[in-house]
């Protein structure tokens, strides 16, 4: 049974999420423990079909990973995340220590591979340069939701074929939703991420992006931005 606990990011930003997927309960117990402790929100898993299904769900950052799991072993997980598109950094964790193990799972775009036993603080240290190259790559890509995208090198926006055009803010704003596409954003964690730490105003600034953002993102189409009251802002699908 897979099970989710939260954290809180610094400065009020959302934790990156890792995924911990092993089939052996103490493992699965003192990584995530570990994770935890270091500030990380962390989902486990006991298999490989059960470990896809947290992917596309949970949405995580970053996704540690067995080879041997009772179904589908890690090596097939990959495959098929691949296949879906899956894009997120994987770190298999296994007593699986070939050279040609290592090898085949590197091949399959795995982003690092320890070998069991293993030192925590070296797993959790691996944890955050996976995060930071994954960070930088969605950096440079363009971003895509549904058939919204953002170019972030020509700063060009398309939603369809309608080109979007929009302020520096609204671009800001616009990105950190697309980069955090389905999660649930406060007012305080987009004031962080977009006015950073020079905003001393008005919290309703806020609604009064979000508004203008809605005017041109949604015009004529179904809406893609949305309101989680109580909460605060989230892009994602009328249906999800």
């Amino acid at each position: 049974m897979a099970s989710i606990s939260e954290g809180g990011g610094r400065h009020g930003e959302p934790a990156a999420r890792v995924l911990v997927v092993d089939d052996e309960e103490p493992i699965t117990d003192l990584v995530a423990t570990a994770l935890r402790y270091e500030g990380f929100d962390v989902a486990t898993a006991e298999a490989g079909r059960d470990a896809l299904a947290r992917i596309r769900t949970y949405r995580p950052d970053v996704v540690v990973l067995d080879v041997m799991l009772p179904d589908i072993d890690g090596f097939e997980v990959i495959r098929r995340m691949t296949a879906e598109g899956l894009r997120v950094p994987v770190l298999f964790l296994t007593a699986r220590d070939t050279t040609e193990d290592r090898v085949h799972g590197l091949t399959l775009g795995a982003d690092d591979y320890i070998c069991k036993p293993f030192s925590l603080a070296e797993l959790v240290a691996r944890v955050r340069v996976a995060l930071r190259r994954g960070q930088r790559q969605g950096e440079g890509d363009d971003l895509r939701f549904a058939n919204l995208e953002m170019d972030t090198e020509t700063m060009e926006v398309r939603r369809g074929d309608r080109i979007i055009d929009l302020t520096p803010t609204e671009f800001k704003l616009l990105r950190y939703l697309l980069l955090n596409a389905r999660r649930v954003l406060s007012k305080e964690q987009i004031i962080d991420h977009v006015w950073k730490y020079d905003f001393n105003g008005d919290a309703r600034i806020v609604e009064t992006y979000v508004s203008y953002l809605r005017r041109k993102v949604d015009t004529g189409e179904s809406p893609l931005i949305h309101t989680v009251r109580g909460f605060g802002y989230s892009l994602r699908l009328a249906r999800e």
